[in-house]
């Protein structure tokens, strides 16, 4: 399924010519963290396919984002065997945004796609995707159509963030699209001009825009291996996104605060009529204690908004880097 706005013929007779001659240059960026137990079958896998696509040079770029296992040693053996293999070690654990960026930047290939080493995104549906890039779209998009692989607490809160930062935000990120997705080289030469330091990438992919199609899978399990995102990284993920794509978390405040005030308003008026004619004073230590503890709460909640944006803030003066690079290994010959 693609979408209704149909690309130009980017390809002309030139470029027909060279890619018969010159082989497309695929760069695959794989952020690992503690993932030993998959590599192997990983690159099993991806030379399987690969290896009938004489028409595809391949560059695999590893990001070994702070490994506590194996994973780096069992990278390098793999490399000593295949020169398509490029390692980049960061310093430490920096996340996989942070590694995902570091991928990127290191990537050389006229296209780029960013795959997981669990292979719950299968590597087949690269050529689909460069199929795709050489009708002219620019960035393809993997979309999941089956996501029963993952569980029932992470599909619906999946379901209810996209639902609510496409409701709340002025952008709007596909649903079901993770970071699996081909980019040609102008979009990811469009994506390394970006300089915030805080970054949600699926928020970043879809606001550089550009000519887009889809292609449709089903989400497999992970090969080996335990999940990196539990329920907690996955909440401050969804409010890293919201917050970096939309002001109406702030918005939201001011009328709640204006709501308030005007009922309050109102009760008070209720209040001063009702002793007016009635001669009654209302009693309220209840009422009064619902009102200071409701209000309070009102208070922090609104406090504890404009804190996660002045965080933020403050986070991104420092202008520190992203990640920062250990070593990178390249292929020997």
């Amino acid at each position: 399924m693609l979408k209704d706005d149909a690309p130009s013929n980017r390809v002309s007779l030139e470029d027909t010519e060279a890619s018969a001659t010159s082989a497309l240059l695929l760069s695959l960026v794989v952020p690992t963290y503690n993932e030993a137990e998959s590599v192997t079958a990983f690159l099993a896998r991806v030379s399987e396919v690969f290896a009938a696509a004489a028409s595809v040079e391949l560059e695999i770029v590893f990001i070994n984002d702070g490994s506590t296992d194996s994973t780096l040693e069992r990278l390098m053996q793999h490399q000593a065997t295949d020169a398509r293999v490029r390692i980049v070690d960061l310093s430490r654990n920096f996340g996989k945004e942070a590694a995902l960026t570091a991928g990127l930047e290191a990537a050389r290939g006229q296209v780029i796609v960013p795959i997981d080493a669990d292979l719950q995104d299968p590597p087949e549906l690269i050529l689909d995707m460069v199929a795709r890039w050489r009708e002219g779209y620019e960035v393809v998009l993997a979309r999941r159509i089956d996501r029963n692989a993952d569980s029932w607490a992470k599909r619906a809160s999946a379901a209810w963030f996209y639902r609510v930062h496409n409701r709340i935000a002025d952008l709007t990120i596909p649903e079901n699209v993770g970071d699996f997705r081909l980019m040609d080289r102008v979009v990811v030469d469009a994506l390394k001009q970006l300089p915030e330091s805080r970054r949600f990438m699926k928020g970043l992919f879809a606001w550089i825009g550009f000519r887009t199609a889809f292609v449709d899978y089903e989400r497999q399990r992970r090969f080996a291996g335990q999940t990196k995102f539990n329920g907690w990284r996955l909440w401050n993920l969804a409010l890293e996104g919201v917050t970096s794509f939309s002001t109406d978390p702030l918005r939201i405040w001011t009328y709640v605060g204006c709501l308030v005030s005007f009922v309050s308003f109102l009760f008070a008026i209720f209040i001063a009529v009702r002793v007016i004619i009635h001669g009654i004073d209302v009693p309220g230590y209840a009422s009064l204690m619902v009102a200071v503890t409701f209000l309070g709460g009102l208070q922090l909640i609104g406090i504890g908004v404009i804190g996660e944006y002045l965080g933020r803030t403050y986070l991104e003066s420092k202008r520190r880097p992203i990640f920062l690079v250990r070593k990178i290994y390249e292929p020997k010959g």
